[in-house]
């Protein structure tokens, strides 16, 4: 299974906090990621390796921390590239769903790199389209397909 990871759940993992409660999501989601990691193919869609370079820079890293930072997810996850077709599905979504259109560049890339979960903080939990189904992994409520997830690995 794929499961790609938004801008939010990376910065998180890079370390980034702004409050004193996001201590506590960065050691949830990167033992999550973790975890994960030992059972699933995690992937960094462009699009959120791009946010994350702006995420860290606004958090006072350098652009070339923020440019290694990037290099070391391109290869600790698989990417995948945004392409005009993609733009166009994503333009779909806004239509359809009214989502803003940067997330459902997101969705549409995780979905066309054959992900079966996209984790994002801030999109709707829970949503599903084209076989792709968005969680917040920092929820109270752990969604069904991710608790399996982890009680597998």
């Amino acid at each position: 299974m794929r499961v790609a990871l938004d801008s939010n759940i990376l910065a998180y993992l890079a370390g980034v906090s702004r409050s004193a409660e996001d201590d506590g999501k960065i050691a949830k989601v990167r033992e999550l990621v973790s975890r994960l990691a030992e059972s699933v193919s995690l992937i960094a869609p462009a699009q959120t390796l791009g946010e994350l370079f702006v995420v860290l820079r606004r958090s006072g890293a350098s652009a070339e921390e923020a440019r290694e930072v990037l290099l070391e997810f391109a290869e600790a996850f698989g990417t995948s590239a945004s392409e005009m077709r993609t733009a166009l599905s994503a333009a779909d979504l806004v239509v359809d769903h009214k989502l803003q259109f940067w997330d459902a560049l997101i969705v549409t890339a995780a979905a066309d790199a054959g992900c079966a979960l996209l984790l994002s903080e801030d999109m709707q939990h829970g949503f599903v389209t084209r076989g792709l189904t968005i969680i917040n992994p920092l929820a109270d409520d752990t969604h069904p397909k991710l608790a399996a997830l982890i009680e597998a690995s």
